[in-house]
């Protein structure tokens, strides 16, 4: 077996460790028992009794040992360990990785079309931005950048908002509820990860991570995984105050490594008002701004 083949095998491994970890007996609809619990989740044989497998099959899919299972027996397993639709979707993603042929480490630098920038100009009154793998910024509008920073301002390298959120403080103080943020975040990039775990770009990212931040450290090991797709954030802004915006993620029909994030306001809500305040804030020549927040 290759490295990179073992990378995936462990990938899937790690994944189905953790929520074996995770899910206590009593959830799973074990029968208690009198005897003490070496640990506070399932054991293996339980895992496999609740799939209806052998405790050798299942041990051996979660050190890496097989090539792959069918479709009937990770549903099986899925059921067992109680996973939700996005982590089920992952461990399918994860099984299928295992078992193909190893790819590419190296993949091209994601680029926009000229088409999708100037959509994202034209979004005047709507902070809007084109994410890439791993939750990386390749393309944003000037709200955008008021919002979150100078995107331009940064190394590509480091414009990442998974990144940002650990480790930019401007970005880290944005966030009214950080954990939360940073925690979907880690969840959307773990999803992510199943397409390609072993992508040197994403081992780079979380391997930096993972040096500089105990919190991603313990919560990529968690391997809590969900899909980008909207939701409610709330920001405390340090020219406009604090904002409610609702966020979602549209897949482009063109690259599905690339999705657009717009970010909305409910018509004449206070959040709506002060997001035209921060858009007439960013059209001002830079001597001209001020750090005063809306009354």
């Amino acid at each position: 077996m290759s490295t990179i083949d073992r990378g995936r095998s462990n990938e899937l491994g790690d994944f189905l460790k953790a929520r074996r970890a995770a899910i206590t007996p009593d959830r799973a609809g074990l029968v208690p028992t009198f005897h003490p619990r070496r640990v506070a989740g399932l054991r293996r044989e339980e895992v496999a009794q609740l799939a209806s497998i052998s405790t050798e099959y299942y041990t051996r899919l979660e050190q890496g040992r097989l090539p792959g299972a069918s479709p009937s027996t990770l549903d099986s397993i899925a059921r067992a360990l109680r996973l939700d639709a996005d982590e089920t979707g992952y461990l399918f993603q994860l099984a299928d990785k295992a078992a193909s042929q190893p790819r590419r480490r190296r993949r091209p630098t994601q680029r926009v079309r000229p088409q999708t920038q100037l959509l994202l100009d034209d979004l005047t009154s709507t902070p809007a931005m084109i994410l890439g793998r791993h939750m990386s910024v390749i393309a944003w509008n000037r709200l955008a950048a008021a919002l979150y920073t100078d995107f331009g301002a940064l190394p590509p390298a480091e414009r990442n908002l998974l990144r940002m959120a650990f480790l930019d403080p401007k970005i880290r103080s944005l966030y009214a509820d950080w954990e939360s943020a940073a925690r979907a975040c880690v969840s959307f990039v773990r999803m992510d990860a199943a397409n390609a775990p072993t992508a040197s770009d994403l081992q780079a990212l979380v391997g930096e991570l993972s040096v500089r931040d105990e919190d991603f450290r313990r919560w990529w090991a968690s391997h809590d995984v969900a899909h980008k797709t909207y939701g409610t954030k709330q920001y405390r802004h340090p020219i406009a105050g604090d904002i409610t915006l609702d966020w979602q993620i549209l897949t482009l029909p063109h690259d599905p490594d690339q999705s657009l994030m717009v970010l909305t306001a409910p018509p004449s809500s206070p959040s709506h008002e002060a997001l035209r305040f921060l858009a007439s804030w960013a059209d001002m020549p830079e001597a001209a701004r001020t750090t005063d927040t809306p009354q």
